[in-house]
């Protein structure tokens, strides 16, 4: 045991999965942890799990730290409702992370770390889903966010000058349209290409797949131009892979 108090959980952000891209206190923890959880997500996202292995097997060299992997529980397309369907899905894997720890954490006590994609704090559930594992210490170490590999990929400004943005979903875009009071939006978990439902006339994106890692793939431009190279870039690139991992930066074209 590494001394670590009873039953501590430590959400360490690892970016986008580039060894390069750990904090050195991600490394640190990593090699504190007793037991590390990397989760399952079926055959055509096994690249992720993968992933994970080869940065433990290049950072961890604690030989008493033990890997338990596990599958990863799928959201129920039948509860219609879009938030019952999440909180449900989290209430699921609450309860395969505690029967994970507790197969494989048998003294009952040390520290757990799980290997959280971007920052935990960004779009990432692991935060709500820990929250159910009852009286057990949460910490966060925090990762660099796909935004930021995003506009560095690119070597562009996230905001104007002076002015705001917002962070949102390609579901929100969708059913809402553009964001007020801003002219610049960053849309994650968008599956469905949701600009395509915007009038692309005098708005540019930056477009970026498997950002950081070495499939990365960047396209920019005005939307009305580069939209259909997306569409098509993107289909092929998921086929290829089995999944795709995407983010983009909208912005207006200034008056």
């Amino acid at each position: 045991m590494t001394g670590a108090p009873p039953r501590e959980l430590v959400l360490i952000g690892i970016g986008t999965g580039s060894i390069e891209h750990l904090t050195l206190q991600a490394v640190r923890e990593i090699n504190a942890a007793d037991l590390i959880l990397i989760p399952r997500k079926g055959a055509a996202k096994a690249d992720l799990a993968h992933l994970r292995r080869a940065i433990c097997n290049e950072v961890l060299s604690n030989p008493a730290t033990r890997i338990a992997e596990f599958d990863l529980p799928e959201r129920d397309p039948a509860t219609p409702d879009y938030l019952r369907r999440v909180d449900d899905w989290h209430d699921a894997i609450a309860q395969v992370w505690a029967a994970t720890i507790a197969a494989h954490l048998l003294e009952g006590t040390g520290r757990i770390a799980l290997l959280i994609w971007g920052d935990p704090a960004l779009y990432d559930s692991s935060l709500r889903i820990a929250a159910r594992l009852g009286t057990m210490t949460v910490r966060v170490v925090p990762g660099i966010m796909s935004i930021n590999m995003l506009t560095a990929a690119h070597a562009i400004a996230l905001n104007r000058i002076g002015a705001p943005f917002i962070v949102t979903t390609g579901r929100r875009l969708r059913e809402e349209g553009w964001p007020q009071g801003t002219d610049t939006a960053i849309v994650m978990l968008d599956g469905e290409c949701s600009f395509t439902h915007l009038d692309p006339g005098g708005m540019t994106i930056w477009w970026g797949a498997y950002v950081g890692m070495p499939e990365q793939i960047l396209i920019e431009g005005p939307l009305a131009e580069v939209r259909d190279r997306i569409l098509a870039t993107r289909a092929q690139a998921r086929a290829r892979h089995g999944w795709i991992m995407d983010i983009y930066l909208l912005r207006k074209d200034a008056a």
